[in-house]
């Protein structure tokens, strides 16, 4: 199996299909017959102006060849949770939740109190989400393991075994996970803690490369005991 994993992509559906033009030609220069799969870190919404058509872009069957599994990010989390009708509206829109309301055509009354421009925007957005979209969050993996790695989005918390790990620290955690020199088992692959270029330690391996403020969304290909990238570059 050649395994290419892709880190944030925080609604940049320019890159997404940029970097899966690369990925397939990749894949086509290899003069084998392995399996392909695409494993996705999380983070598809927020910040970046495309969220919408990023997920829409993942409704669709995967390229041709190729497997994907998607993993769950917190921002992913984030946009569920709202669209549950749940009070996290006023942290997620300062974190990029703003620019996902704007992909589906939501506005955001200014005029009024906070608490009803959210309801209103809660309501507005339950009208227009598809529900391809919606089953798309609900359907999103905390974790993927396949041979001596892990992929999850942001971690794991140190010393807890790996089958009793919870979802706030696998979608949210940085410290003390980023500085931890242990071993676990499996070497851990993420995204979301940005880092100019993917960071590798012996025990993990970080791609979240900041696509959505440079331009550069990365992907790590894994096969055999090799590892090398693919990336976009800035823009």
């Amino acid at each position: 199996m050649r395994v290419y994993a892709i880190g944030d992509v925080h609604g940049r559906a320019d890159l997404l299909r940029q970097l899966e033009e690369q990925i397939e030609a990749d894949a086509a220069a290899q003069a084998d017959r392995c399996s392909n799969l695409l494993v996705f870190l999380g983070d598809y919404v927020d910040r970046g102006f495309d969220s919408r058509q990023v997920l829409e872009h993942l409704t669709a069957p995967p390229p041709d060849g190729f497997d994907r599994v998607l993993l769950l990010g917190n921002h992913d989390l984030w946009f569920r949770t709202f669209l549950a009708g749940e009070p996290v509206g006023e942290s997620w829109l300062r974190f990029g939740g703003d620019a996902t309301l704007l992909s589906y055509g939501v506005p955001l009354a200014f005029d009024q109190p906070e608490e009803a421009r959210l309801s209103a925007a809660q309501a507005v957005l339950a009208s227009k989400i598809p529900d391809s979209h919606r089953d798309l969050l609900d359907s999103l993996e905390l974790m993927l393991p396949i041979g001596d790695y892990l992929f999850v989005h942001a971690g794991i918390r140190p010393g807890v075994p790996l089958d009793k790990q919870v979802e706030h620290d696998v979608v949210w955690i940085r410290e003390p996970f980023l500085s931890w020199g242990g071993d676990c088992g499996k070497i851990i692959v993420h995204g979301h803690t940005v880092e100019d270029e993917p960071v590798l330690r012996r025990n993990r391996i970080g791609i979240d490369t900041g696509a959505c403020f440079n331009g550069n969304l990365t992907c790590l290909v894994l096969e055999g005991d090799t590892r090398r990238f693919i990336a976009t570059g800035a823009s």
